[in-house]
């Protein structure tokens, strides 16, 4: 009994582990990527949490990928939380596979020739439909799972009286909610322990009140994956599982406090909705509860999450917050926090060269943020040695050399913000400087653009940096001629010569390292951006399926 149990659940979790990653292979891009592409406003990253989590059944796998996410900045806090609520009740679809298919039908005639056919699909195909042989080949194991799970829990109805243990009362309804955190912790998949108690339910092991009070513990227990990988990860990753966290232990007080309501409904239902009684039952009850939780909490996401914010303020230097460590056992998600580091290092720089430019003074503000950009290019240069190389991945490698043409030209840059020429003598020379000032304010909308931070429709046009920077070094090559002459013949003095020919090279160095940072760091246009954003998406490996 207890090995058939134990196997049971084994297959489950193997089942939900292969339909995981074999779904997220076979959808490439379109999966992974709506995590980052239709998370602009709340409801569209709800919904992109409820599609992804009940396409790949595994609300942590989820959770997971968006902590890491917004680890690298892809994503912002607020936009997470539409997610987490998201997946929250995407999860649930499980409920109703497992009592809708799993429990109805004849599992092995079934099950077995989908895994024959899914294994030599894996086997003997390539690309993605070799992915959906494993998703394949997973689906049909999670219902061997299954049948093992019934025939243990038919012999666990032998041994041991579950339904003997109280199911009403407090005392009741916190132990079995205690049964369910506990198996959910144990298998690290609320989506295991609500078949375990689906199954048990339908073979008549336990009660539906106390199936009901043990959901609702698999629902609370399922935040401890969240909570790991928040460990050691930067502010706003914490505020995402925190946010998790938080959600589910209010939608499981929601549930329990309304508790007798909802048996009400769910007995009301199946007597004038058809609706059948145990595990179709209990699957809906596990959606309505989640389904009034997120209802109550989406109204309001703004003020939930300034008091997350409130709870776990921001530390540390804001243009290394995204240089998170736990980040480097996924290289394409460290690549992608390192750039943002560069990217707002860059638009620092490029704000105070702006000044400069324009004549405005410096100021100890200015000099203050230069020394903080100096010692976040520090950081990021260290941060680069120790991102691990991903072997025959050509576009992490192209990623790579980038960033380290981009951190040269940002260190190569960095002194020029420090200086700042007078420049009266040679004429339009004040007005190259204001041009060139126009196009680093044009490079700070790019970089914006780039990262996400700034819609594409709100910038305006991006000029061609490289036909500007060709054209200052004739600028400057023609200037520097006539300078030379002027002063050759009297007209203007060695002094405001040598003055103004520091200023020439100066606005040049400055159009050039322009050129080649938005060059590496703006992915040549804002499309090419946003497309190795979702590539990079498609490159994650699957978090652990729960």
């Amino acid at each position: 009994m207890l090995l058939s149990l134990f196997g049971g659940v084994g297959l489950f979790l193997l089942g939900m582990a292969l339909l995981t990653d074999g779904l997220k292979s076979f959808a490439g891009d379109s999966l992974r990527a709506a995590l980052i592409r239709f998370t602009g406003r709340p409801v569209t990253a709800f919904l992109s949490g409820l599609c992804a989590t009940a396409l790949v059944q595994s609300s942590s796998a989820t959770t997971v990928a968006t902590i890491g996410f917004v680890s690298a900045g892809l994503l912002s806090f607020t936009q997470s939380i539409g997610i987490v609520l998201g997946a929250s009740l995407g999860t649930t679809s499980t409920g109703w596979l497992v009592s809708v298919f799993g429990l109805k039908v004849s599992i092995s005639a079934l099950a077995l020739p989908v895994i024959g056919t899914g294994a030599f699909l894996h086997l003997l195909g390539r690309g993605r439909w070799a992915a959906l042989g494993l998703a394949l080949a997973g689906f049909g194991l999670i219902f061997i799972g299954i049948d093992q799970l019934q025939q243990g829990m038919g012999g666990l109805n032998d041994h041991i009286d579950l339904a003997a243990l109280p199911s009403t009362g407090f005392l009741g309804h916190a132990l079995m909610m205690t049964v369910g955190i506990v198996l959910t912790v144990l298998m690290q998949s609320s989506s295991a322990a609500v078949a375990t108690t689906l199954t048990a339910l339908h073979a008549g092991t336990i009660s539906f009140e106390q199936a009901a009070s043990v959901v609702i513990g698999a629902a609370i227990g399922t935040t401890v994956t969240a909570a790991l990988a928040a460990i050691g990860a930067t502010v706003v990753a914490q505020r995402t599982a925190l946010a998790h966290i938080l959600f589910n232990l209010f939608t499981g007080l929601v549930a329990l406090v309304l508790l007798p309501l909802f048996l009400s409904i769910i007995a009301w239902a199946n007597t004038h909705l058809d609706l059948q009684p145990g595990a179709v039952s209990l699957a809906a009850f596990h959606t309505l509860f989640i389904a009034v939780g997120v209802g109550l909490a989406f109204p309001f996401l703004g003020p939930f999450g300034r008091w997350i914010e409130r709870l776990r303020p921001e530390h540390g230097p804001a243009l290394t917050r995204s240089l998170d460590r736990s980040l480097l056992s996924v290289p394409p998600v460290a690549m992608e926090a390192l750039r943002n580091c560069l990217r707002n290092c860059a638009t620092g720089l490029f704000q105070i060269l702006a000044n400069r430019l324009r004549q405005q003074p410096p100021d100890r503000a200015e000099e203050t943020r230069l020394n903080q950009i100096e010692t976040a290019l520090d950081q990021a240069r260290e941060f680069l040695s120790e991102i691990p190389k991903v072997e025959h991945q050509e576009e992490g490698l192209d990623l790579r050399l980038d960033s380290l043409h981009a951190l040269d030209h940002l260190v190569r840059l960095l002194p020029a913000a420090r200086q700042n020429h007078r420049m009266v003598s040679l004429p339009l020379l004040a007005d190259r400087a204001a041009q060139t000032a126009q196009l680093l304010d044009a490079a700070v909308l790019l970089l914006s653009r780039a990262a996400g931070t700034r819609r594409e429709d709100d910038a305006a046009p991006t000029p061609d940096f490289a036909a500007a920077s060709r054209d200052l070094a004739a600028w400057r090559k023609a200037g520097r001629s006539a300078l030379l002459e002027a002063t050759a013949r009297g007209e203007l003095s060695a002094e405001d010569s040598l003055r103004d020919l520091d200023a020439l090279r100066w606005i040049d160095q400055i159009g050039y390292h322009l050129w080649r940072i938005t060059r590496h760091l703006g992915h040549h246009a804002v499309q090419d951006a946003r497309a190795g954003q979702e590539r990079l998406a498609a490159s994650l490996p699957a978090p652990p399926s729960t």
